[in-house]
């Protein structure tokens, strides 16, 4: 092989492997997970409660009007009844927003509903668990419908049942 085949494969090697899922360690290392490839962090707060917000690109005419994003939020609590608390909570304030319909109760302390935002339907899943003294929310929120398809959509679901496994 000549050395500019070479040097041409090794900064393609690079430039493929810059797209990496990312690690992410939140409340002083207790939660951890990982994001799929292409996600992108877009927010991130510090203190208590600790947010992490990632944007999940949906290159269809539906994501430049419409923003799919994950977002894992860890709140200090004191107890069980205090995770309840929190729980009921962000219940309550999705309760409350424009068009809210219940979908259910998919599995203990989590929930799925649909809203309106910015005009357009909004799919929702939340899920919680206490561990170790803190409230983890993870909260799934993608166009109901996008013309970006199905497989789209299947991605979506199943990069945050994902990172849903790793916060059990």
């Amino acid at each position: 092989m000549s050395f500019s085949r070479t040097i041409l494969l090794a900064g393609a090697l690079l430039l493929a492997g810059t797209v990496h899922a990312t690690e992410v360690a939140m409340a002083n290392g207790t939660v951890h997970f990982a994001t799929p490839d292409g996600w992108l962090g877009i927010m991130e707060t510090q203190g208590d409660p600790e947010s992490r917000v990632f944007q999940v690109p949906d290159s269809s005419p539906t994501g430049s009007t419409a923003l799919a994003r994950v977002t894992v939020t860890v709140k200090q609590v004191a107890d069980v009844a205090a995770f309840q608390d929190y729980v009921n909570t962000a219940t309550t304030k999705a309760k409350g927003l424009t068009g809210y319909q219940s979908g259910g109760s998919p599995a203990p302390n989590a929930s799925t509903y649909t809203a309106q935002e910015n005009g357009s339907q909004f799919s929702y899943v939340e899920r919680y668990w206490f561990r170790e003294g803190h409230a983890i929310q993870l909260r799934c929120a993608r166009p109901a419908q996008s013309q970006a398809g199905p497989g789209w959509k299947a991605a979506f679901d199943k990069g945050c049942d994902a990172i849903a496994d790793r916060l059990k």
